[in-house]
């Protein structure tokens, strides 16, 4: 076998990047997303591209924040892992699959090739989690009318509040976070990620029952890539009464009051309440996300 190339792209050489065939459809999955060129990077033998990764980030931002894009030619899991080992960022890994890839031996076949590669690099998986996208087609959820919503221009409300939600989270990222830093840092870690976003600050709500005590909080964002549900959260001791439903309804129609012509959204896979609102709100799980954390640093 002749000898790798590890070769970082950039305007002239960013075609490279597509010569890489793709069973998992990755291509689709980021028909909304902006890489840019010199955050690529592909590893070659005999001038032929093996393995390739597009490392992502906000436009303002100067480093990047994930990998969302990472694939392996057949056979070649040692390139794709020399790939990951040597690339000057070493961040959060986000593997998108189609829904259902277990079922459909080729698409299984490929993802065991990622999934081999990425360990070999050092990366550990963190969670599995569902993906989802609302349209039009499948209808606004029933608003139960149980709860008022209302904004809150305070940042230290919605601060109490994340500490309390996070205080039972089911989150794996969550909990890595209180893991690593505590309640306060899950809190402002989603404190940031919600200022990160490019919608008005005035979208973010609370919830309150109708004997005016603070049930949870709800987060309609766009994201880079357009609208999502940012955040839904009932604190604790209102835990029990579906209020989770509630909030996803309410995050649906604000975005879509808001121009929202697609809401999309994500949970873990073990968050079964969670996975269970989606569906009857109708989300559609439209693919399946695998998040890995490099266990070493650059």
């Amino acid at each position: 076998m002749t000898d790798l190339v590890i070769r970082a792209l950039d305007e002239r050489t960013a075609h490279l990047f597509d010569t890489l065939p793709d069973p998992l459809d990755a291509r689709e999955s980021h028909r909304l997303t902006r890489h840019r060129p010199d955050w690529k990077r592909v590893a070659l033998r005999d001038g032929k591209v093996v393995a390739r990764g597009a490392w992502w980030g906000g436009p303002d931002d100067t480093a990047p924040l994930n990998i969302n894009w990472f694939d392996v030619a057949e056979g070649e899991e040692e390139a794709g892992a020399e790939l990951l080992r040597t690339a000057p960022w070493q961040v959060e890994l986000e593997m998108n699959l189609p829904a259902g890839w277990r079922e459909e031996p080729r698409l299984r076949a490929a993802a065991e090739a990622r999934f081999t590669a990425t360990q070999k690099a050092g990366y550990e998986l963190l969670v599995e989690r569902y993906l989802y996208r609302w349209t039009p087609e499948h209808g606004l959820p029933e608003q139960p009318g149980r709860l008022e919503f209302r904004p809150e221009p305070d940042d230290a409300v919605f601060f109490d509040l994340l500490r309390r939600i996070h205080s039972a989270t089911l989150d794996a990222h969550s909990l890595k976070a209180i893991e690593e830093g505590g309640l306060d840092r899950a809190a402002q870690e989603e404190l940031d990620f919600f200022h990160w976003c490019p919608s008005p600050r005035e979208w973010w709500q609370i919830a309150y029952t109708r004997q005016g005590e603070a049930a949870g909080v709800h987060i309609p964002l766009h994201n880079p890539s357009g609208p999502c549900v940012g955040f839904i959260g009932v604190v604790p001791e209102h835990r029990g009464h579906g209020y989770a439903y509630d909030l996803l309804a309410e995050c649906t129609h604000y975005l879509v009051e808001q121009g929202a012509e697609f809401v999309t959204g994500a949970t873990d896979q073990g968050n079964f309440p969670m996975a269970a609102n989606f569906a009857k709100a109708g989300y559609p799980v439209v693919r399946e996300r695998l998040n890995y954390w490099p266990t070493r640093t650059a």
